[in-house]
């Protein structure tokens, strides 16, 4: 009885023995699972949890701010959502900035971005049939099947009239198909860390599983602006172009933007200069608009607001955003 004793002792002894070096992998693992999934001090884990994600995402660069479900510096807004982040990540003010919304036209932000990020601005675009928009009230370039123009061209008609014709346009040159643009769309969401967005379009009309956030939509704005041609289009006041149409004819249409403190049309507050931005109103989105702009000292400054009642009440939910630039 005593050999059988010591014997099963034996593997008790080893147990022990076990545990530390168990415990010392364990935390070597949880370690670089940290270092490589938490790439802020915001736990991107929740946001990620509920995803099929098969890509890696990119870590978030340190002057991005966090999102925050809390009202901050917002009392003043009457908009659905809305925040404002100055360039080095901080934050001065933000409302409902995680809450899911209807971005309307502000998608073409992204569309514009993939285009950039993957065109070639010279190449010939010849309008396919899947630019033909049948919704009533949805704002358009113009342009029609076989029309041929260039990707800077339909740039234009993406940013400043705000075609849905031309974003399909750019969709099929770029992904082959609206539907694999799409998914480059979200793809690229994921990877900046906009990972409560998902788009079913490159347009932005309505649709039930087409939403982003306040917080994402800066995001998505803000990775636009590091390339410095984007400017030229969601900066512009107006745009001529000539084209050749369908038939052989030439085409001339003159577009202008539609963001009033761009065409001047709403005063800008005093040491705020804006760069580019974008609106976009739909019956479920309500009026919506995003921008880039800088102060007197040259910082640049992100802000959105979403679901603002009306026109007049986007440019003063706006306006109040860019009253708190220091």
């Amino acid at each position: 009885m005593s050999d059988y004793i010591k014997r099963g002792k034996k593997p008790v002894r080893r147990l022990y023995l076990l545990i530390p070096v168990m415990i010392v992998i364990a935390l070597i693992l949880g370690g670089t699972y940290y270092y490589r999934f938490m790439m802020t001090e915001y736990d991107f884990a929740t946001r990620l949890s509920s995803l099929d994600i098969d890509m890696q995402i990119a870590p978030i660069a340190k002057n991005l701010a966090l999102p925050s479900d809390d009202e901050v510096n917002a009392d003043d807004i009457s908009a659905q959502a809305a925040i404002i982040v100055k360039d080095n990540g901080s934050l001065l003010a933000s409302k409902a900035a995680t809450k899911k919304m209807y971005p309307a036209s502000t998608t073409k932000v992204m569309t514009a971005l993939l285009a950039l990020k993957y065109g070639n601005l010279s190449d010939e675009v010849v309008v396919p049939d899947e630019s033909v928009i049948n919704e009533a009230g949805a704002s358009l370039a113009g342009i029609h099947p076989g029309d041929k123009l260039t990707l800077d061209e339909l740039l234009y008609g993406l940013m400043l009239p705000s075609g849905n014709d031309a974003a399909n346009a750019i969709a099929v040159h770029i992904g082959g198909s609206v539907e694999n643009f799409v998914k480059m769309m979200n793809e690229e969401a994921k990877r900046i860390g906009a990972v409560d967005t998902n788009f079913v379009n490159a347009n932005g009309l309505s649709d039930d599983n087409h939403y982003t956030t306040a917080y994402d939509l800066y995001l998505i704005l803000n990775e636009a602006m590091k390339d410095s041609r984007f400017v030229n289009y969601a900066g512009a006041a107006s745009y001529s172009v000539t084209y050749t149409a369908a038939d052989g004819s030439q085409i001339t249409k003159n577009w202008k933007n539609g963001n009033k403190y761009i065409t001047g049309q709403e005063v800008i507050p005093k040491g705020v200069s804006v760069e580019a931005g974008k609106t976009g109103t739909t019956f479920a989105a309500g009026s919506c608009l995003v921008l880039a702009g800088k102060n007197a000292d040259g910082n640049r400054y992100i802000s959105v607001v979403l679901k603002a009642q009306n026109r007049a009440g986007l440019y003063d939910n706006m306006s109040k955003l860019l009253l708190k630039i220091d």
